[in-house]
């Protein structure tokens, strides 16, 4: 019997420890896995706990990019002859509309284009002539048919000659009405916008094969290139809703949608090109800028705990879960990120649980 009785007080004293401080009550009892809090211990009153709950919370995701100009918003403007800069008419940060003038540049290879309009021209109206005055002959039943088709074959090749000689021009927004032969080229502006580059040099000789001497950019909106990750692609839709932050102006956020995303993967970062546009009518982005954009996902229900509640252990984070025997159990979870003072809770966590949220530090003394 007596035997009996020391194993009864062996496995209680097993299962069942307990500390106290010196002079005072026991402050905690641990029974498995699980603490409980005597209603005389000093931690009373130093763990608080809430109920965890969902709430709509839209899920964010970031990604780094790069401004950029658009594309049909950005023209490089170079001669298309060789030949000596005569004239300019712009200046740098000018605003330029759709054929305004750049420069002028008289060029020997447009000296010679529009020579071959007028000589075209000057054909294509004798072959005309021809060709009505044999139309009129074999009308009169004086001329030949074969006279005939011949002058209908040349006239049709000449206003041939003539329309390839009229598009030529056109290239160079010249409209050969107005054209005097031996006239400067006036080269113009493709688009509307911005003079942002002007390298002219009155009497400078270029060559056609040259590099651009000035650039137009319309930047009232431009493109900002982002790099998403791989898992994150389901996550964002083209029109969606994005705000970018340049990392020159930190606090200042730009409302962003996305345009286009790539169709490509890039197999060594793992990512996608996403093109999000984005106004710029104050100019504060410029091209060349790193940005970060911010993705944000539809709404849906998520658990969000105090970032007090969560604890590390090595490479996982816990949470002490209250019991309904009153105890507090360490449980496992699984966060996707964190939102100003917010855990988002991916996996460990049931709505109803309560959860410590401060004086979670006495209980991990207690383990």
């Amino acid at each position: 019997m007596k035997r009996l009785f020391y194993i009864g007080i062996a496995f209680i004293a097993i299962s069942c420890h307990s500390k106290t401080e010196s002079g005072s009550s026991v402050n905690y009892v641990i029974k498995g896995d699980t603490i409980f809090i005597p209603a005389n211990s000093n931690l009373n009153g130093k763990i608080k706990t809430k109920v965890v709950s969902s709430v709509p919370y839209r899920h964010k995701k970031s990604a780094s990019g790069i401004v950029k100009a658009i594309p049909n918003n950005y023209a490089q403007i170079a001669s298309p002859f060789s030949g000596r800069i005569i004239r300019s008419f712009i200046r740098l940060g000018q605003r330029v509309s759709v054929n305004a003038p750049i420069f002028e540049i008289s060029a020997p290879s447009f000296f010679d284009a529009g020579k071959a309009y007028s000589q075209s021209k000057q054909e294509m109206e004798l072959a005309d002539k021809n060709r009505r005055r044999q139309q009129d002959l074999l009308k009169n039943g004086v001329g030949i048919q074969k006279d005939m088709e011949e002058a209908e074959v040349s006239y049709e090749l000449s206003k041939r000659d003539y329309e390839n000689s009229i598009a030529s021009l056109n290239v160079y927004h010249v409209n050969p009405a107005d054209m005097i032969l031996g006239q400067p080229l006036v080269v113009r502006s493709p688009i509307a916008g911005e003079v942002i580059a002007d390298n002219i040099v009155i009497g400078q000789y270029v060559r056609d094969d040259a590099g651009p001497i000035a650039l137009v950019a319309e930047l009232s909106k431009l493109w900002v290139v982002g790099q998403l990750k791989e898992k994150d692609i389901s996550a964002i839709h083209e029109s969606d809703e994005v705000e970018i932050e340049a990392a020159g102006m930190p606090g200042l956020i730009i409302p962003g949608v996305v345009y286009h995303i790539s169709e490509m993967l890039d197999e060594s970062t793992r990512s996608v090109e996403v093109f999000v546009e984005c106004e710029n009518k104050g100019h504060n982005l410029k091209p060349g800028m790193y940005a970060t954009v911010q993705f944000t996902e539809k709404a849906d229900n998520s658990i969000l705990i105090p970032t007090s509640a969560v604890l590390q252990l090595e490479e996982s984070s816990f949470v002490f879960v209250k019991t309904r025997n009153s105890g507090y159990l360490k449980k496992l979870i699984s966060t996707s990120g964190t939102d100003n003072d917010k855990v988002i809770v991916k996996l460990g966590l049931n709505i109803d649980e309560e959860i410590v949220t401060e004086g979670a530090f006495y209980l991990i003394e207690a383990k």
